[in-house]
Formats: C-alpha cells, structure tokens, sequence
C-alpha cells in the first residue's frame, strides 16, 4: 500500500502485537518484518470507542483517495442500485410481497461496493443475512435477487431460499447466512480451496489466487468461529480477506457494550495477520484498503483482517422499530451518507455533471422496478421442489419406486399442512 493509504486506514502490521509497538506498512512483504520506532496513530478514521465515547478529535489532514471517471461512476451507480433496491423492499415487504424477516442495507453501501467491485468472477464472496445488496454487487441481476425474495421459482435459489440465504454458483456467491458466524468457516474453506487449485492442481489463473472474501459483523467477532478461522486462515496464508462490517450494533446491543476491546482490527495482527480499520462510509477510502487486501491474498502472501466502521440506517431488520439507537447518534451517521458524499466528490471533482449523474439515478429506478414486475408475474415453485437438494441419494427417500417424487404422492401430505 502506498504512503497515502495510510490516510484511509490505522494499521498495526503483526509484529506489532509481538513486539509490544513495532509497527509496519501493510505492504511489508517480508516474514521479518523491520522494526522501526512507533508512529503516532493517524486518526483520519475515528475508532468505534472514539465515536461512542465522544472523543471525537479532529482528524488529521490527509490526501483523499481518488477516482478515475468511469471508476466512480461504477462505483456511484453500484451504490445507488443498492440503496434503491432496498428501499423497494421495504416498500414490498409492508405490502406483503415478502415474507419472514428482512434486513437491509441502507448506510452500508461503501463496503459492499468498496471491496465486491475489485473483484474478478472467480473470486468469492460470502455473505450474512443482510446479503441483498453483496449478491446485486457480485453482479447477481436485480430480477434475480428480487424473485428470491418473492419466493419465486425465478429467484436465484430458486424462491428456497428468500432474504437470508442468496446464493448463486455461476456468480461465486457462496451464500447468506442466517446465524451468525456460520459463513466464515465456509469462506476459509473456499479459500483454501482457492490455494489446492493453485498450488496442487495448477488451475489458478494468470493473476494469481482466486480471492474471498468474508462479510460479518461487529456481533459476531465475539464468537469462536471468528477465532478459529483467523488463526487457519494465517497458518496455510489463504488467500481470504475478513471484512468486518461494524454498523456499532449487534441487534439492540451497542458494540462497545458486548466485547472487551471494540477496535476489532486489533484482532488481526494477534493471529499474525495485518489488521486495518478503515472509515467504512467513504467509499474510496475502503476501496483504497480493499485493493492492497485483495491484491495481498491473490500474491498469496495471506488474509487481512479489515474493519469497516459503517452505520445502517434502518433497524436491524423491517420488524425492528429501531427505538434503541439515540436519535443524535442517527443523525450523526445519516449526515455523512456515503452514496451522498461519492456524488459530491464527482460533481466537485468534475468527474461527471448533476444530470449525468440523475440519468443514473434514472436507469437503477427503472431496473429495480423491472425487477418488481418480473417478481410479482412469476411463478411459485413447484411442489415437487420441496424434497429437491435435500437427500444426498437422488434414489432415496424423496423418490417413490414410481420414479416420481414422494410429496407429489396426496398420501405424502394427507394429515398435515398443505404446502
């Protein structure tokens, strides 16, 4: 990472941790990383316990992150489509169109896009189950991702697997998941998956490993899962990045409430890895530490741990009133929306004109509502899907002797719901 990435993030090389100060760049190749004399913390991204605690001193002056023209309006118009699809859902879901729980994305743009966007088509990524917006920047269509959410047979899993659990193959989405922690087992195995083919079977391609990344939240960097793949990840160097998507609440729990130390970034050089926390509201800042994580794993030098400070601007889930947060706190965050501030550094930037940038605004409008309308005209699934993916044996229990699958049989249900 160059000097001025510094900027965009505070990051402690994993000597650090050893050496009780020792700090490098994230760059530093070697396994013997130098030991230099402490650099003061740079404080251009204030830690979770500064911005709760109220020590909110002034950040340091620092050379902001750029873009080229067709870089931003990529990433403007990623963002966008995310935010807009959201709102479209809460709409859908209080009108009945979707059912269960449904949590949204709204204020968290800049991670998704920041890291998703940098990606080739083989790398992976897997998600949690606020995963709308990281499937549609994966670049799963909104249809898809819409019809899923309808449990639609058009859907991306085919109307099983609804809000939580987006999955798609021929994108590399490994999936939502609904507890907590349950991905990042899935994302290490994916990456080391990545190295088998590397370096056993020779199947890489010309740019190195595939990548994967792993998305989660403050809550769950206290549960072992976390623990555990952070310290595998760093003995066989997977070429995996943990993106931790720290939106400052578990549910109705405040972060700082919930773990010992709230910078989670620190966690990283602990297990030897670098750790980084990034202000995860500034699109370019992320992108900026995205791209030396991304590029770190794909050399195989190994995983980095990074720690997205966001906001979410919706409760938890749809059936969270949101009554925990303090309105100032909200207010706080919701002044410095990250989709808001990208399309002030393009106009002030002269990067693109207000109506370039409305036709954009004008394009998602239309794609997400595409994507309504191919949803509420497609079909449900079939019944007989209910046993599909289930049994390991195709023979076995969900197939009568007739061929035909059992719970399309009316004895198969006869007493119970029908489905």
């Amino acid at each position: 990472m160059a000097a001025a990435s510094f900027t965009a993030a505070k990051f402690f090389a994993p000597v650090a941790a050893r050496s009780g100060g020792d700090r490098a760049p994230l760059h530093a190749s070697s396994s013997l990383w130098p030991r230099t004399k402490p650099a003061p913390r740079l404080r251009t991204a204030l830690a979770v316990s500064d911005v709760l605690s109220g020590n909110k001193a002034a950040p340091a002056a620092a050379v902001h992150p750029s873009a080229t023209r067709d870089e931003a309006l990529e990433l403007y118009e990623d963002m966008v489509l995310g935010r807009v699809f959201e709102d479209m859902c809460a709409q859908m879901y209080y009108r009945g169109k979707m059912f269960g729980f449904v949590h949204l994305y709204n204020g968290q743009e800049a991670v998704s896009t920041g890291f998703i966007k940098l990606l080739n088509q083989a790398d992976c990524v897997v998600s949690t189950y606020r995963d709308h917006v990281h499937a549609l920047s994966k670049g799963v269509p909104a249809r898809s991702v819409m019809a899923e959410l309808f449990g639609k047979a058009t859907g991306c899993c085919r109307g099983q697997g609804g809000s939580m659990h987006m999955f798609s193959a021929p994108h590399n989405l490994l999936g939502g998941f609904a507890f907590i922690g349950e991905g990042i087992p899935v994302a290490t195995g994916a990456a080391f998956a990545a190295k088998y083919r590397h370096e056993v079977l020779k199947e890489s391609g010309p740019d190195g490993l595939d990548v994967t990344l792993a998305f989660f939240g403050d809550g769950t960097c206290n549960n072992g899962q976390f623990f555990e793949c952070l310290n595998m990840a760093q003995l066989w160097k997977l070429p995996i990045v943990f993106v931790v998507e720290n939106n400052l609440w578990a549910i109705g729990m405040s972060h700082v409430r919930a773990t010992s130390d709230p910078e989670i970034w620190k966690k990283g050089p602990a297990f030897g890895m670098p750790g980084v926390h990034v202000d995860g509201m500034d699109v370019l800042k992320v992108r900026e530490v995205a791209k030396e994580a991304i590029e770190r794993a794909r050399r195989g030098e190994g995983p980095t741990l990074v720690e997205c400070e966001t906001y979410r601007f919706r409760g938890h889930s749809l059936a969270d009133p949101d009554e925990l947060r303090k309105p100032d706190e909200k207010s706080h965050y919701a002044a410095r929306d990250p989709i808001a501030a990208l399309k002030k550094y393009i106009i002030e930037q002269n990067l693109a004109t207000e109506s370039e940038l409305k036709s954009i605004e004008k394009k998602i409008d239309d794609v997400v509502e595409e994507a309504v309308e191919f949803a509420d005209a497609s079909p449900l699934p079939q019944r007989s899907q209910l046993l599909e993916n289930v049994f390991s044996d195709p023979k076995g229990f969900g197939i009568g002797s007739d061929g035909k699958y059992r719970c399309e049989d009316p004895l198969f249900t006869q007493g119970t719901a029908q489905v």
